[in-house]
């Protein structure tokens, strides 16, 4: 999935979702996704949220790059590839990623990319914070996180990331 601009240019997104608490912890929207764009992404999230034990990804470029490969186990991060056509193995980041094209992407027209970046963090700050889930006790993916946050902080939980370019 991706979408393009007023002028015709095209841009993809990188979403990042929590498995435990729901929570869409990072959005990049930029015009190629590489593997080390990936990369700066997950060193930001290292330095304010820690890293996951697992990510859990499709097989596209920038994920199974030699760069995704070097990275990951100095980092101490296994990466988990689901099989080639079988989205359902990866299945709450595409269900996340159909709200997003049908909520978000579908209803706008970005005149700049800019503009695509500022409109989809305030969706994702949206969906984190303002919509209850019923697999999370309908609390929001944030109310979920906090009142887990000892926890996740003491590392009792393996937690996994998913990651998608859409």
């Amino acid at each position: 999935m991706s979408d393009s601009l007023c002028d015709g240019r095209r841009f993809s997104v990188l979403t990042v979702v929590d498995d435990f608490t729901r929570e869409c912890v990072a959005t990049l929207v930029d015009t190629g996704i590489t593997g080390e764009r990936v990369i700066r992404a997950l060193e930001w999230l290292k330095e304010t949220r820690g890293l996951p034990g697992m990510l859990v990804m499709d097989n596209g470029p920038e994920f199974t790059s030699s760069a995704m490969l070097m990275w990951s186990k100095p980092a101490g991060v296994k990466l988990h590839y689901i099989d080639p056509g079988r989205p359902v193995q990866n299945a709450y980041i595409e269900s996340f990623n159909g709200k997003l094209r049908d909520e978000c992407l579908n209803q706008q027209w970005f005149v700049s990319l800019e503009e695509a970046r500022r409109i989809i963090e305030l969706w994702r700050l949206d969906y984190n914070t303002a919509r209850p889930h019923s697999s999370l006790g309908y609390m929001t993916p944030e109310a979920f996180r906090s009142s887990f946050k000892q926890m996740l902080e003491n590392d009792k939980i393996n937690r996994k990331l998913s990651l998608a370019v859409v």
